[in-house]
């Protein structure tokens, strides 16, 4: 039995496990972060609204379930990589390659993906949100059940996103707003398209960072593992 890789290949060993770790780390960040833009009381609060028979887009949760995945993968790859340097085993340093080759190729397309799509999920709510707008203009100064629950779906728009109709200005035909905006609002509007733009985009910011760290991370981990792997097997020791 071997004594192990020496020189600069051990120390090339202990960076992998190094950044191995920072790397399950990582996916620890995103599978926490990704649960927390699930069960986000903001983000619930719009996305599980419900308007004659329409729902917002799904867009934005299909997204973050894609992320829990991806957190859950990186931590398993994480600790299969640490182990596999600790272990100097070419089998497993050559899985823990081919795997983050694989996570590397999803993440480029989901990039290129999220990048054509950045602006879909709030183009989807602002629609979803403007069908309810429109339909309570159109309502008469009665109330009935049908303006009850157009005024509640906007009333959780309103008071989570701090806003107040899709104008800079309330017109006489939409007067009845006053009753579902907060109430610093109800003498002027704050456009609600711009904020849920606002909203939408520091979400995806905020993934965007992640992402590009963790794709920093994985190069210098291919680089390191193959280095390790070549190392090993032209290791005199064994």
């Amino acid at each position: 039995m071997g004594v192990g890789v020496e020189g600069c290949t051990k120390c090339i060993k202990y960076m992998l496990f190094f950044f191995n770790f920072i790397f399950w780390l990582a996916g620890c960040v995103i599978l926490g972060v990704s649960l927390w833009l699930r069960h986000d009381s903001k983000t619930s609060s719009l996305l599980d609204l419900r308007f004659e028979g329409t729902e917002p887009p799904t867009t934005f949760y299909v997204s973050v379930y894609i992320l829990i995945a991806v957190g859950a993968v990186m931590m398993f790859v994480g600790f299969l990589g640490c182990y596999g340097a600790i272990q100097e085993s070419q089998c497993l340093l050559g899985t823990f390659f081919a795997c983050l080759v694989i996570l590397f190729a999803c993440e480029v397309a989901a990039g290129i993906w999220g990048f054509m799509n950045k602006d879909k999920i709030s183009k989807e709510v602002i629609s979803f949100y403007d069908s309810a707008y429109d339909k309570g203009t159109g309502f008469s100064s009665e109330r009935n059940d049908q303006q009850q629950a157009v005024a509640s779906v906007l009333k959780v728009f309103h008071e989570t996103l701090n806003c107040c109709g899709k104008g800079s200005f309330i017109s006489f035909a939409e007067s009845w707003l006053t009753d579902v905006c907060p109430g610093d609002l109800k003498l002027k509007a704050v456009n609600c398209h711009s904020k849920i733009k606002e909203f939408f985009s520091e979400k995806i910011y905020l993934i965007g960072i992640a992402a590009l760290v963790v794709a920093v991370i994985m190069i210098f981990e291919m680089i390191f593992s193959m280095v390790l792997c070549c190392g090993i097997r032209n290791s005199p020791v064994y």
